[in-house]
C-alpha cells in the first residue's frame, strides 16, 4: 500500500465493480443514531490527471492534488492544496453556505521551480482571518532526497502571504516518514496553534531525525528546530501535535525499519521547555502507524491509530486509546474499524482525529479495496464525550469507483478533517484518474440527529 505507483486507467476500470461491492458490504454497518448527512461536495478545484516519470522538480505532473482543510468559530473554512501543473500551492476560503470569498485561489508557495506539496493550514478567527501554513518543499539542499520545511501566513483573509520560510534548512530530505530504505511517504509533518496563538511545528527527516520548532506571535519567527527523537536505525515518522490550552504540547509518532512499530510519544511545557523522555503510548505484536491525536476539554488526550497485526503491508484496523492526564499511561485499546468480514484483505489506515467544543470525538481515515494498494474512499465516525464511537459510514461524495483513486500521490499523511465547535465535520478529498481528471472536493457534513 506504501508504494507510490499510480494504477492504469484500465486497471482502474476493471476493478470498479469489486470496489463498489466494497464499499456497499462496508456500509452495510454504517447505521447510526448519530450518523451525519453530507452535503453535496463543493468543487475546489479540477485538472488534468497525467503524472510522468519522476525527474525531480523536472517531472511532468500535471494534476491538482494534496488539499487541507481547516474551519473557524465564524464558520469559515480555508482549503489548501497543490496545483501540481505548477508546482505551487494555492489557498480559498469559504462562507457557511459554501461560497468562495476569494476571487480567484492565492498562491502561497510562489515557487514554480520546486514542488511543494502536502500543506497543513491554521485558521485564525473573525471574517478576515489569519492564515498560516506549512509545507513539504522538495529542494534538493546536497542529501540523498530532495525536502525541506517551509511556513508562510497570511494577515488579511489569505489575500497576500509573506515570503515563505525555510524552517528546516538541512541536507537531509525533511518531510519524509520512513518505512524503510525504499519505502517513504512524504507529508510527515504537522501544525498546531495553541490559545495563547503559540504555533507549533514537527516534522521528520529521512535519515530519521524527528524535529519540532515552536513561533510565537509577535513576529511568528520559528525557534531553531530541536532534535525530539529518532535516527537512522530507528526513524521516526508521522508526527502529529496537540495542544491543551496553553500549557502542554503532546508529540506521536511511529517508527520505520521495524514490523513491530509502536506509537510513541512526549511532553513539554508549552513547548518552550525541553520534551519529556519519550515513552510507547502502545505496544503490540503488530505495526502500528500514522497516530492522530487530541485534548478534549478535560484535558484527556486522545490517540487514533492504525495497526497491522502482519506487519506493514498486512490488513490495517484503526484503534484508539486515551491517557487522563500526561502523566498517566494509555488505557485501554478499543478498535474501530476492521476489515470488512467479506473482504478480509480490505482495510483501513492514515485516520485523522478532530475533537469539537462539546467533547465530541470525530475520525475519518482512508478504505482500501480488497488487495489494491491505492485509497478508494474515506470513512467516517464520531463519539460522544465519553461514549462509543457510532458504527463508521462511508463519507458521501468519495468513494466512486468512476473517480479514480484518492489522492494523495505523493503521501496520505494529511489533514484532510476540520470540525466546528457546534460539531460540524468538514472533509477534503482529493481523486485522480489517470490521464482524464483530477479533483478537489470539499464535503461538509450536518448532524442527523439532536445530539
Amino acid at each position: 500500500m506504501l508504494k507510490l505507483r499510480c494504477l492504469a486507467g484500465r486497471i482502474l476500470v476493471a476493478i470498479a465493480a469489486m470496489v463498489a461491492v466494497m464499499l456497499a458490504a462496508f456500509s452495510v454497518h454504517a447505521e447510526s443514531p448519530s450518523a451525519v448527512e453530507w452535503h453535496a461536495p463543493i468543487e475546489v478545484d479540477s485538472g488534468d490527471a497525467h503524472q510522468g516519470s519522476w525527474r525531480m522538480n523536472r517531472s511532468d505532473f500535471r494534476y491538482v492534488d494534496d488539499p487541507a482543510v481547516a474551519v473557524n468559530d465564524d464558520g469559515i473554512t480555508a482549503v489548501v492544496w497543490a496545483r501540481q501543473s505548477r508546482q505551487d500551492l494555492y489557498l480559498q476560503l469559504f462562507d457557511e453556505q459554501g461560497e468562495a470569498l476569494l476571487d480567484s485561489p492565492t498562491n502561497i508557495s510562489r515557487s514554480s521551480d520546486t514542488f511543494s506539496w502536502l500543506p497543513r493550514v491554521v485558521l485564525g478567527e473573525g471574517e478576515s482571518p489569519a492564515v498560516h501554513v506549512l509545507w513539504q518543499e522538495i529542494v534538493f539542499s546536497g542529501g540523498s532526497h530532495g525536502g525541506e520545511i517551509f511556513y508562510a501566513r497570511s494577515q488579511n483573509g489569505g489575500a497576500e502571504f509573506s515570503e515563505p520560510q525555510n524552517l528546516s534548512q538541512i541536507e537531509a530530505g525533511a518531510g519524509k516518514g520512513r518505512l524503510d530504505r525504499d519505502t517513504w511517504q512524504n507529508g510527515s509533518l504537522d501544525l498546531v496553534r495553541d490559545a495563547s496563538g503559540n504555533l507549533h511545528a514537527a516534522w521528520t527527516e529521512y535519515e530519521g531525525r524527528l524535529k519540532y520548532a515552536r513561533a510565537v506571535p509577535d513576529d511568528f519567527e520559528f525557534e531553531a528546530p530541536r532534535h525530539i527523537a529518532g535516527d537512522d536505525d530507528r526513524p521516526a515518522r508521522g508526527p502529529s501535535l496537540a495542544v491543551d490550552g496553553d500549557s502542554e504540547v503532546a508529540l506521536a509518532w511511529s517508527v520505520g525499519e521495524t514490523r513491530e512499530a509502536d506509537i510513541h510519544i512526549s511532553y513539554s511545557e508549552d513547548g518552550s521547555d525541553d520534551f519529556s523522555e519519550p515513552e510507547k503510548a502502545v505496544s503490540g505484536p503488530g505495526h502500528a502507524d500514522a497516530p492522530s491525536i487530541v485534548f478534549d476539554g478535560e484535558g484527556v488526550l486522545h490517540l487514533a491509530y492504525a495497526e497491522a497485526a502482519e506487519g506493514p503491508g498486512g490488513a490495517y484496523a484503526i484503534r484508539h486509546t486515551r491517557a487522563d492526564s500526561p502523566s498517566q499511561s494509555f488505557g485501554s485499546v478499543s478498535t474501530i474499524s476492521e476489515p470488512p468480514p467479506r473482504d478480509n484483505d480490505a482495510q483501513a489506515h492514515f485516520p485523522a482525529l478532530r475533537i469539537d467544543g462539546a467533547d465530541r470525538l470525530h475520525l475519518v481515515w482512508e478504505l482500501y479495496p480488497e488487495g489494491w494498494p491505492r485509497s478508494r474512499g474515506l470513512a467516517y465516525t464520531r463519539a460522544p464525550a465519553d461514549g462509543e464511537f457510532s458504527p463508521p459510514a462511508l463519507v458521501e461524495g468519495t468513494g466512486d469507483p468512476s473517480d479514480g483513486i484518492n489522492g494523495s500521490l505523493q503521501g496520505l499523511f494529511m489533514q484532510k478533517l476540520a470540525v466546528t465547535a457546534d460539531g460540524l465535520p468538514v472533509v477534503v478529498n482529493s481523486t485522480f484518474r489517470e490521464d482524464e481528471e483530477s479533483r478537489i472536493r470539499l464535503i461538509r457534513g450536518e448532524l442527523s440527529d439532536s445530539e
